[in-house]
């Protein structure tokens, strides 16, 4: 999954300076029973022995650690770690990317963390994948957590063997985003859903390709629709907003808004959908959007949201830091599911979908009806379903495998936009 790929090479330098900071938990976390179990592969490797003094974890932030969205839950995981783990403390540098510092690799701000001493260091971007593979050569003693990266997959396409200290996690957002697509469903009067994307990539794709599956399920099966639902993505270059190098989200939602699609779903990190959404609501257009990442993204409009699939990111980090602090580290690979009972829950579930105000009561009953199915053994990613350019991707009756959603080639069949960058 390429997570936040920053191929962009940019002539501009934004103000943005990176900013390393200790911290501890500022906000309430909740401090019910840990998750016990999480879907793992694993190598074993040579344990890390325990450390005296502090354990510091050091987390690099691909966008600033407020964006309300992917940055901002990953720090916040870091955050219900420090809470769980006695003696902890975390440490972060943000905004590690090309646009906001160009003349700065991913490895030297891990460089300055370790001599901070940090005894673990977190990578919260596919496109820092270059300072992974850097990092882990030059520390091959010092465990590396990258957060949607694919390395320690035995079975993924970029598997590493060498790289014995780097382990991988990542949430499975497939379901968060078809719960965004059923509510996208449920509510649009117009049947013109949407999708706000950052860059193209088999990650972005297969989100894409999941809010779609969810959306016209629920439009089919629980709308009934008469006329067929219109599914369409603009992609606007990367996962926020570059002046001069990305499409403006702004545009790109007004733009939605104003050709007859009043729903968005957000792809991105930043908060333009719903804003703008909110924007027009109060001219009188009865629009909303799908905000992304991070719990708390409709707390800017909460009556122009849907809803919030988000990450929940401390649940799937915390065993594999818990084993570096116990010495009994190995390398391992972990896609988190939801909790089905509870996809909410903060101690149990690396995954959830937080409703807004925006969600009529009849709407939200009838997504809580589909969520159950889910968690009943739905499969929508099952055939028939066709790639966008026509050909086969599964068979009648045929489930996609791990492997296959992952590395999503293209867009699927019923949806407008590009599959591949122009």
């Amino acid at each position: 999954m390429y997570r936040k790929s920053l191929w962009l090479v940019v002539s501009i330098v934004m103000v943005a300076a990176m900013v390393i900071t200790a911290c501890t938990p500022t906000t309430p976390v909740a401090t019910t029973k840990a998750p016990t179990t999480a879907p793992v592969t694993a190598t074993e490797v040579p344990t890390v022995a325990p450390t005296a003094g502090p354990f510091i974890i050091g987390m690099l932030l691909v966008g600033p650690y407020n964006d309300n969205g992917w940055s901002t839950a990953t720090y916040i995981g870091g955050q219900y770690v420090v809470s769980k783990i006695p003696g902890s403390e975390l440490i972060y540098a943000d905004n590690v990317n090309t646009a906001a510092n160009p003349n700065t690799t991913a490895a030297q701000f891990a460089e300055q963390l370790l001599a901070r001493g940090a005894k673990v260091i977190i990578f919260n971007s596919d496109d820092m994948k270059d300072g992974v593979t850097e990092f882990t050569a030059a520390h091959p003693d010092v465990p590396v957590i990258w957060l949607s990266g694919d390395y320690a997959w035995q079975d993924g396409q970029r598997y590493q063997a060498s790289m014995t200290n780097e382990s991988d996690v990542m949430g499975r957002m497939e379901y968060g985003k078809m719960i965004a697509g059923c509510a996208a469903a449920l509510t649009t009067k117009t049947g013109k859903i949407g999708f706000l994307g950052p860059l193209i990539n088999d990650e972005t794709r297969r989100l894409a390709d999941s809010a779609y599956l969810g959306a016209k399920y629920c439009w089919d099966n629980i709308v009934k629709g008469i006329t067929p639902l219109v599914f369409q993505v603009t992609w606007i270059g990367m996962w926020f907003n570059i002046p001069g190098v990305t499409l403006d989200p702004t545009q790109v939602a007004d733009n939605f808004f104003t050709t007859g699609y009043d729903i968005v779903i957000s792809g991105i990190d930043s908060t333009e959908a719903v804003t703008e959404a909110n924007k027009f609501r109060q001219q009188g257009s009865d629009v909303y959007a799908v905000q992304y990442d991070y719990k708390e993204a409709c707390s800017v409009a909460p009556t122009a949201c849907l809803g919030v699939p988000y990450f929940n990111w401390g649940v799937p980090m915390l065993p594999v830091i818990q084993s570096i602090v116990d010495g009994k580290y190995t390398r391992s690979f972990t896609w988190a599911s939801p909790d089905w009972t509870d996809i909410n829950n903060p101690d149990t579930s690396a995954v959830g979908f937080e409703k807004s105000a925006g969600l009529s009561a009849d709407n939200s009953a009838k997504l809580d009806t589909f969520i159950a199915t889910l968690a009943g053994g739905l499969n929508l990613w099952k055939g028939p379903l066709n790639y966008q350019d026509g050909s086969v991707f599964l068979a009648d009756g045929l489930a996609a495998t791990d492997q296959e959603i992952w590395y999503m080639p293209q867009l699927l069949q019923g949806m407008l936009g590009d599959s591949v960058a122009q």
